[in-house]
Order: structure tokens, then sequence, then C-alpha cells
């Protein structure tokens, strides 16, 4: 397993990451089964974790912290706060009240002293991004974490938070976390370039797009719409929407690449986002031992020029065909007032 600094912290982290969104009631509730996949990706020279307080509602923190038990000192630690931990106000977003409380929570989970990287989940509107910066930076300088980033910020979100930290002093983002796949290539047009810029680390996350390059979903093939991912989103996997089928039209393309390279459709969706420049490390999320060790196996494969252009050629650079679950939309898209004028200024004369 290789190894590349984080985001100029000197940090070194390998190159495959370890996600744990499959740990808990989400995926696999077996506690046990999932420690022995968090042993197996030590093992195997894997020693960067990612998790959230969000999680199966906080269940994969545990996990993690009972199998980190003993080996803490050797893994870089990373999760994450944003999303909503319970009812009622004030239990989510990105201000300091909540950053406070539920770092120390995190920290309970975990049953670790600190988090070496400590990630704000998704933007939020509400919070002017100086009252987020300033107390992550206290939380630094308090030994709770050693460095913080951002998830699935935007490029301009990210551009001002560099921004804001250098006018006010403040501590800045040292990390973003964004989807990269073969088949969601829209960092690639600015948040891959704005990370280099600033000199930010990236891990990406949904390598896999959500299954559709596991080589479960092919083309011609009926796919369930009752059962799995299929059945929680199933306008993204229905045939009869003309964009899912043109994803299945990539994914036989990619197949046809994986058997020239004489490796699996897994195993190049995992190599795909590490070729980048950009990026640090790339998440991968098993549910399982065995999927785990699938993904491990394309570890040392490279992907050459030639390989790459034929990618290029399925999947033009920042093109999206897939778009991740979760991935934050600015208000200006999703609250019509904010796009609409009153009707009666909506006419020129």
């Amino acid at each position: 397993m290789r190894y590349r600094v984080l985001g100029g912290t000197g940090i070194e982290v390998s190159v495959h990451c370890l996600g744990t969104m499959m740990f808990g009631a989400v995926g696999n509730p077996d506690h046990d089964a999932c420690a022995r996949i968090v042993h197996a990706a030590l093992d195997a020279g894997v020693n960067f974790v990612d998790t959230a307080d969000m999680y199966s509602a906080g269940e994969s923190e545990e996990i993690v912290g009972k199998a980190l038990e003993g080996r803490r000192d050797d893994v870089v630690l990373a999760t994450k706060v944003h999303f909503p931990m319970g009812a009622g106000p004030n239990r989510g977003g990105n201000s300091r009240r909540w950053i406070v409380q539920e770092v120390e929570a995190s920290l309970r989970r975990l049953r670790t002293d600190w988090i070496d990287l400590y990630q704000v989940h998704r933007p939020d509107p509400r919070t002017d991004i100086e009252e987020t910066l300033g107390v992550l930076g206290d939380l630094v300088r308090e030994g709770k974490i050693r460095a913080f980033g951002c998830s699935t910020f935007p490029a301009e979100e990210i551009v001002e938070a560099q921004h804001v930290a250098e006018r006010r002093g403040l501590q800045r983002f040292r990390t973003e976390q964004p989807p990269y796949s073969l088949l969601a290539r829209g960092a690639e047009t600015s948040v891959l370039p704005v990370a280099r810029r600033y000199g930010m680390g990236v891990l990406t996350w949904s390598p896999l797009a959500s299954g559709f390059l596991t080589g479960r979903y092919r083309k011609d093939r009926p796919i369930d719409l009752s059962s799995g991912r299929a059945a929680l989103t199933p306008a993204r996997f229905d045939l009869a929407i003309p964009g899912n089928a043109a994803k299945l039209d990539a994914v036989e393309e990619f197949v046809r690449l994986a058997d020239d390279l004489g490796c699996t459709l897994p195993e190049l969706a995992v190599a795909f986002p590490a070729a980048h420049p950009a990026v640090t490390s790339v998440i991968i999320g098993p549910r399982t031992s065995d999927q785990l060790e699938s993904l491990l196996k394309g570890a040392s494969l490279v992907l050459d020029d030639a390989a790459l252009d034929r990618i290029d050629a399925v999947v033009p650079p920042g093109t999206d065909l897939y778009r991740a679950d979760g991935v934050w939309r600015p208000q200006a898209l999703t609250d019509p007032a904010l796009r609409r004028r009153p009707v009666g200024e909506r006419a020129a004369g």
C-alpha cells in the first residue's frame, strides 16, 4: 500500500481509505464482522479510516472505536459533523454550539482522545463560514482534533472558506471529500483544480457509484427495484429513464476495458480516482470482508495513458452520468423564491 501526504499536514495516509458508512444498522449490523473488516484493512497496509457521526446514527463510530482498541496510534482517524443527530433545533449544522457539543460525542463513541481529521460533512447556509472555521481552529488548539476539512463542498464554497481564513487569520480547511468516479467526473471541472491550487488533500467517495460499477447492474438485464439501493432511489435505477440507460452503456465499455487490462470492473473503478494528481486517497466502503478483499486486490493496478484515454472516450472529463446521493445543492437551486422575482416585477416593461 502506498502513502501520500494529506494536504500539506505532514500526515501520511494510505491511498486506500477504509470508509465505514456500511457499518451498523444501515449496512452490516454485526459488530464483530465489521471489526474484522477494520483489522483486515489495517493488516493490508491501510492506515486511514473514515466515518461520520450520522452513519447509522452513531453506531458506525462506536464500531470503529471498539475495533481500533490497541491500534489507535497507528491509524489516521477521520470523522464528520453536520447532519442532524436527533429531533429538535440545534441538533445539527455547522454552528459553534453544535460542533462543540458533537465533537465530544464523537470522541466518546470513538473511544479516543483526539480525531486526526474532523470534516464538515456539508455546507450550512445558515452559518457564517467564519463561525465554523473559528470553532474548528479552537478544537485544534485544544488538542481534540489535529486538522479539519470539508466534504462535498462546491468549488465556490471552498474558495470562500480559504479567503475568509486568510482575511481573518483563521486556520483553514486542509482537505475536501468529493464524490468522484468513472461515471461522476464533475469534480474535475473545478473542485479538484481548486483543491490543488490551495494545497488541499482530497479524499474521494463513491468510487463504485452506488453499485453501478460493481458489475451487478448490466445492460439488457432487469434491475430489481424492490431491494437494495434501487429500492431506496428507484428513479436512479429505472431503465425506462434515458439517463440510466446511458450509465449502463458506459458500464459495458468499462467492462470491456477491465477485461483487456486483466482486472475486474470494481478494481478499475477504484484505480481511476487514484490516478488524478489532486487525489490523495480513495475511500472504499465494503459491507463484507469479501468485498474488502476484492477491492484491495486492485491496489497495484496502474492505469496507463492508453487506458485513461479510453475512459475519457466513454465519459468525457468533467461529465456526470451519475449523480451521487447526498450531493449538496445550493439554496439558489432548491428555493424557488431565490430565483424568481415577485410576479409583478418579472416583466421587462
